[in-house]
């Protein structure tokens, strides 16, 4: 029996490259899916484009709250217990739904998988750097680092969002990065290790480039939500704490030599400090 996937394309004023994703789903080898297209309060002409699609696409409007709003979206109305996410600015190779849902079929262990990419600036293929080799496994301390999985390439169950919650609306950016500590604190991702997405960055009016100057704000934040969680194991609290060094002398060091004192002091203590709550 064919499982069913619901893809889900959050959008904000992206008329411009929203069309592209749109049909790299809709041209899926693999046919078994609904299109949820959640408007994050766009002010572009993106609903006119969604009504020029002679397809039935599932389009939710909103007030603009933000990625993690607009994912939150369109995971509550999505019909099917597979779910897949693709933002705007990227689109899906042919048979990337068809690829991917063979291989969780094969893999039943595994909730969640991601894809292999290729990233696109200025019309050019960018090489990626070693650290953003994609993992299979346990990616915790990848995570850690960076944001180890590509939303657009990710595919996972419904259950995964039953057991660690929806994406926290509180982050403005990252969002993505704090989702895949929780989830990978405790669960293993699959790889499926061929390009399936593709991503054309380096435009100002990505969120990474918007949050470009203190995006590690967030990022700390997130670490410091997941030991606070309680759920992590001695190992990944030492890595956990690891990194959070590292990412507030990285920061705070930054907020002082740009004339920020108080917030710079306020990071390069924040580790002391977050092993104080920690000690018994």
């Amino acid at each position: 029996m064919e499982k069913f996937i619901s893809v889900i394309i959050p959008t904000y004023n992206r008329e411009q490259s929203l069309e592209k994703a749109i049909e790299s789903v809709l041209k899926q080898t693999y046919r078994h899916f609904e299109l949820i297209v959640v408007d994050d309060g766009s002010e572009d002409k993106t609903a006119e484009l969604i009504e020029n699609f002679c397809s039935d696409i599932i389009y939710i409007r909103q007030k603009n709250k933000g990625p993690a709003a607009a994912r939150n979206s369109g995971v509550q109305a999505a019909r099917h217990n597979l779910l897949a996410f693709l933002d705007s600015d990227d689109w899906f190779a042919a048979n990337k739904l068809e690829i991917q849902t063979r291989a969780m079929q094969e893999n039943p262990a595994y909730l969640i998988s991601h894809t292999g990419e290729i990233w696109y600036r200025n019309g050019r293929i960018l090489n990626q750097k070693k650290r953003h080799q994609k993992k299979s496994g346990d990616i915790f301390n990848q995570s850690l680092e960076l944001c180890a999985v590509g939303m657009s390439t990710v595919m996972m169950h419904r259950e995964i969002f039953e057991r660690y919650g929806l994406f926290d609306e509180e982050y403005p950016c990252c969002e993505d990065y704090e989702f895949w500590l929780r989830v990978s604190a405790e669960q293993k991702f699959l790889l499926v290790d061929q390009p399936l997405t593709l991503k054309d960055g380096g435009r100002d009016d990505q969120v990474s480039s918007l949050y470009r100057v203190g995006m590690d704000r967030f990022r700390i934040q997130a670490i410091m939500k997941i030991l606070a969680s309680c759920v992590l194991t001695e190992k990944q609290k030492v890595a956990a704490m690891e990194e959070l060094q590292r990412k507030c002398t990285i920061y705070g060091t930054g907020c002082i030599k740009h004339g920020r004192d108080e917030e710079g002091r306020h990071y390069l203590g924040l580790p002391h400090m977050v092993r104080g709550l920690q000690t018994p």
